[in-house]
């Protein structure tokens, strides 16, 4: 019998949490147009919001679509504001419940975790797997084919039942849950733009996470999203354990590993996970990133020359940078980015 959340319908739809929902949702939105809109009216669309619910009469809207480059191509959806809203006073009440389900190695969307925490676990098992180097360290590396846009609504809603025993609650998150579909597809994906889908995405891994470390007694393992890695001295055992993967992916989750990122290799030779290129003692940034912070930097060092705006964002971007090569060999890329752009490094 797996745990049982404790709170019911009310805790999410009372007025307390929506308020509060509305105050983590509005930070760095503030002079969002349609946030700005909803805001002129803010309780009376509060009130509004709470007695759709509080009647069963609340219907999710649809969604916008846009494409952002990530660094490839991805689609979004992004909910209108009153949507947005029940997602931030869902999540408020689900994940912490949630978090305390998953594996401690799952490391996507999820408080005090994050790709460094990621990175830095992989490179503690790497030394305790190659006892410091000694042995042969092996890796298996996956990554599920379009995962956002293969997940099952039935099978999520079937693990979200095992864990919520309120059937308005399970109502509402499949009003949202089927709001989506992916195209040509009916009932399945989750789409990128919302709050929700983040938990959503680790609920059903985490179906997944459970197999690998209680079925697969897989000691070395860690998730982040659809990106996964299992470590051992065995090359053997790892490559047994693919088809076992395969199976358990298909016929209880609905996915299936990406054809061209599965990879079987020595940690000695190099192993490129979450956008760096992983040896034993070291770790280098990924070409591709390299390329893409001088170029995306050099583009808007341009715009800086024509509009001010763009100053603190400018600013801000380096920053985000130098926190990524901080957490490898980066050290000359810093240099590198220290002699384009000397003026803003005295600002960070």
């Amino acid at each position: 019998m797996k745990i049982q959340l404790s709170h019911n319908f009310e805790n999410i739809i009372c007025l307390e949490n929506l308020l509060l929902a509305w105050q983590e949702f509005e930070k760095g939105k503030k002079n969002r147009k349609d946030v700005q809109e909803f805001s002129m009216k803010l309780m009376d669309n509060i009130f509004s919001l709470h007695c759709d619910l509080f009647n069963h009469t609340y219907e999710h809207g649809g969604y916008q679509a846009f494409k952002i480059n990530d660094p490839k191509p991805r689609d979004i959806h992004k909910a209108s504001v009153r949507d947005r809203l029940l997602h931030h006073a869902i999540y408020r009440i689900l994940y912490p419940f949630f978090d305390k389900t998953f594996i401690a190695d799952s490391y996507s969307c999820r408080n005090k975790k994050g790709t460094h925490k990621a990175i830095d676990k992989f490179r503690e098992y790497a030394h305790i797997v190659s006892k410091n180097n000694i042995k042969t360290c092996w890796i298996l590396k996956c990554d599920i084919k379009k995962f956002f846009a293969n997940m099952d609504h039935q099978i999520l809603l079937e693990i979200l039942a095992e864990y919520i025993p309120d059937e308005n609650i399970i109502n509402l998150l499949e009003n949202i849950i089927k709001s989506f579909t992916t195209k040509n597809k009916i009932y399945t994906g989750l789409p990128l733009g919302n709050l929700t889908s983040q938990l959503f995405v680790n609920i059903y891994m985490n179906k997944f996470d459970q197999f690998a470390k209680h079925k697969l007694k897989a000691k070395y393992y860690l998730r982040y999203a659809d990106d996964f890695v299992f470590l051992s001295e065995d090359k053997s055992l790892l490559e047994n354990q693919i088809p076992k993967i395969e199976k358990f992916l298909s016929n209880e989750l609905k996915l299936e590993l990406h054809p061209n990122k599965v990879f079987l290799k020595t940690l000695a030779s190099g192993i490129d996970f979450l956008g760096m290129v992983n040896f034993s003692d070291y770790r280098i940034l990924r070409t591709k990133t390299k390329r893409r912070i001088f170029k995306k930097n050099s583009q808007k060092h341009k715009l800086l020359r024509e509009d001010l705006i763009f100053v603190e964002s400018f600013s801000k971007s380096l920053q985000s940078y130098l926190g990524v090569l901080r957490h490898c060999e980066g050290f000359e890329i810093e240099k590198q980015l220290k002699k384009i752009f000397p003026t803003f490094f005295i600002k960070v």
